[in-house]
């Protein structure tokens, strides 16, 4: 009788499982890896080039891949006119810069959208477009109406391909507390908010966590980023089973969260996929990142939480009817992410999912994972619940924390 005590075999078998999952992955979600996407032309892309060859009075405008702080120098060197020439010629440039002022970005961001919306009413009267071509660019077109909307902060919006977005609810410049929600699978410009399963889309998750922080804490300035400003996996295929898209959002959210304004301390609460993301840009995020929280993870693409290289706390969950449980926890050949965040042995501190019901329901009002998340985001650790009956583990070790 073979025995599967052994590491050696239960390692072969484990890669096995995995191989035949991603096998299954790819059969039956069409290869959604190489699927080519809708095309337009890069309205970025030509901005920018507008951007190289462009002056404000007799300067070179900077390069748009400078550091934050170089950035931020600039346009501090500028007066407030100069800016806003910056912002209505340059839009899709300004709107996107770390290290730009974050109110000029919304402003600029507003330039954008006006720009990509009458693009699109443009396309919506085309004779030459399929129905399903008619059909996306009416959906393209109500999505810009509403981002558009007096009441919205967007901090980043790039409408080429599936598009690139992120908000702001609250006040970012004088926030106590930030958060930021990192999305999984599925993200794009359509799918940023939903009517139906509201609180699957990142609107939905950062409106639901910015009222849960408000309400755990009511004299806490806190602001809530919902942040989309990735290209993220379409459907469980090849590109949910590697870690391409994650190390490409990787390096854009460490330089989001670098840019941030003011010194409030920042906590990260990742979805899915974005768990990933999360935790292939740990080692790299500004020191003001204290907290990474993960839900429904299918990895972080380490063995275990000091491999992640940071010096935030790491936070883990999982509801008990989430079916990522049943993904194989390994990494082999680029193929998987890694140990299981859940797992004892990983050293996360495990937290309550209690009525989060599935995948999905992470950031539903009345469960206990968004009020164990608004504490986090608040910083009020002694309110979390840890996973396991009456356990105090999660809290262990921090600072003011009963359990310390």
């Amino acid at each position: 009788m073979t025995s599967f005590g052994s590491s050696p075999t239960l390692t072969v078998w484990r890669t096995l499982l995995a191989l035949s999952v991603v096998f299954v992955l790819l059969m039956t979600t069409g290869w959604t890896a190489i699927r080519p996407q809708r095309v337009q032309g890069d309205p970025r892309q030509t901005a920018l080039a507008a951007w190289r060859h462009g002056r404000i009075g007799t300067h070179e405008l900077p390069d748009p891949q400078a550091p934050p702080h170089v950035l931020a120098r600039f346009f501090r060197s500028l007066t407030a006119p100069e800016r806003e020439h910056l912002a209505r010629e340059h839009p899709l440039v300004v709107g996107n810069l770390d290290g730009a002022p974050v109110r000029l970005r919304y402003r600029a961001n507003r330039h954008a959208l006006g720009r990509a919306l009458a693009a699109e009413r443009e396309r919506v009267g085309s004779a030459r477009l399929s129905a399903d071509g008619h059909h996306e660019a009416v959906r393209r077109m109500h999505r810009f109406e509403s981002l558009m909307r007096d009441d919205r902060q967007i901090l980043a919006f790039d409408p080429d391909g599936k598009g690139r977005v992120a908000e702001v609810f609250g006040d970012l410049d004088r926030a106590e507390r930030v958060s930021v929600i990192v999305p999984g699978v599925d993200t794009n410009l359509l799918t940023f908010q939903r009517s139906a399963r509201k609180y699957t889309a990142p609107v939905g998750m950062a409106q639901s966590l910015y009222a849960a922080e408000r309400a755990a804490s009511p004299t806490t300035r806190t602001a809530v980023i919902a942040w989309a400003d990735y290209t993220a996996p379409v459907g469980v295929g090849m590109d949910a089973a590697i870690g391409r898209l994650a190390e490409n959002g990787a390096v854009r959210l460490v330089s989001m969260t670098g840019a941030l304004p003011g010194r409030a301390p920042v906590s990260l609460f990742c979805h899915s996929y974005g768990s990933v993301v999360c935790g292939v840009a740990a080692r790299r995020l500004p020191a003001r990142v204290t907290d990474v929280a993960v839900a429904g993870s299918p990895g972080m693409r380490a063995e275990n939480a000091a491999a992640l290289g940071t010096g935030a706390r790491v936070w883990a969950m999982r509801d008990a009817d989430d079916w990522i449980a049943d993904v194989p926890y390994l990494e082999v050949g680029g193929l998987g992410h890694g140990a299981d965040p859940v797992a004892p042995e990983f050293g996360a501190r495990v937290l309550s999912a209690s009525r989060a019901a599935g995948h999905g329901g992470y950031f539903e009002p009345g469960t206990e994972s968004l009020e164990n998340f608004a504490e986090i985001g608040v910083g009020a650790y002694d309110g979390v619940s840890c996973a396991g009956d009456g356990s105090d583990a999660c809290r262990s070790g921090i600072s003011g924390s009963s359990a310390a």
